[in-house]
């Protein structure tokens, strides 16, 4: 597995979506908690998402309940947080495992795409975030503490390159 595209998740909707779907966008992944230290990350990624949607970014947040049982809710509760409290436009999916045994398959090939610190394959925390190229391949790993914003030179530079 080379790139992206052979996955699908459900949205928080239930709806099943295909990475298929997403070839030749720029995708800006997060696992994303609601009741997390990070959750007002939610602001600037929706503030990326906006300003750069129609050159081709998307969004998908990926809710996570593993770290510090940070995010309890139902997918229906934690859509209806994220828009009213950050008015979150680009797609959620349905609450996943982004670790462990139980880790839902997209995660496990970004984290063998991308390591983190010291090598690691695993996500230590809420809203760690992974960028891809228009080509579906893995370009980046972000720890939770970078800001949203921190990310704008490598999403322009994403949106600039070729397929």
């Amino acid at each position: 597995m080379t790139n992206i595209y052979q996955f699908e998740a459900e949205l928080l909707d239930g709806e099943s979506k295909a990475f298929a779907d997403y070839r030749g966008k720029v995708l800006l992944i997060v696992n994303t908690a609601s009741k997390c230290g990070f959750t007002p990350q939610f602001s600037g990624l929706e503030k990326l998402y906006q300003q750069y949607k129609d050159q081709g970014l998307e969004v998908l947040g990926f809710p996570c309940n593993q770290f510090g049982g940070q995010d309890p809710g139902s997918n229906e509760q934690i859509g209806e947080f994220c828009q009213k409290n950050y008015g979150v436009s680009f797609p959620m999916f349905a609450k996943i495992d982004v670790k462990g045994p139980e880790a839902h398959v997209l995660f496990r090939f970004l984290t063998r795409e991308a390591k983190g610190i010291l090598g690691s394959h695993s996500i230590k925390w809420n809203f760690t975030k992974f960028l891809v190229s228009k080509n579906g391949e893995v370009l980046n790993r972000y720890a939770p503490a970078t800001k949203p914003e921190a990310l704008k030179e490598d999403i322009e530079k994403a949106l600039a390159e070729s397929m």
